[in-house]
């Protein structure tokens, strides 16, 4: 991508069994703050989201909602632990545009909703060395 569309980590997104007992733990360990909850049928996840004092990036608590969720398949496979990584950009349709363009895989050609007021796309991990990226759009306010 090139400068024209900046982007910053947003948030690091870890698949859970639990969200609940994970939200007490990153709260206790590390002093992090429930900001935001969120159920996402279509993703099939319950969603929590988790902020440093101060600002700074975010963690992202992931739970299935049913035994298909892609958390759940997941969770399967591999166990708790990093889904993925997350980064904010002004313009997602551009981004995915000057993505497709230079060749990299994408899961998602078009963006989606996601969590949090968000549109999101997903980069496909063997594209970035086995790693799943999120590129997130946040709602834009009218006035």
């Amino acid at each position: 991508m090139t400068n024209a569309n900046t982007r910053s980590l947003y948030h690091i997104a870890i698949a859970v069994n639990n969200i609940e007992e994970a939200e007490k733990l990153y709260e206790s360990a590390l002093g992090l703050k429930v900001t935001h909850r969120e159920v996402i049928e279509d993703q099939g996840v319950r969603a929590s989201m988790l902020e440093p004092e101060g600002g700074g990036t975010a963690i992202e608590l992931l739970e299935p909602l049913h035994e298909n969720s892609p958390i759940s398949k997941f969770l399967e496979k591999r166990g708790e632990g990093i889904h993925h990584i997350a980064f904010l950009v002004d313009d997602l349709v551009s981004a995915l545009e000057e993505l497709k363009k230079e060749g990299v895989r994408l899961i998602d050609e078009s963006p989606r909703v996601g969590a949090h007021y968000t549109r999101v796309a997903f980069i496909h991990p063997k594209a970035l060395n086995g790693v799943l990226i999120e590129l997130a759009e946040k709602e834009k306010k009218d006035g």
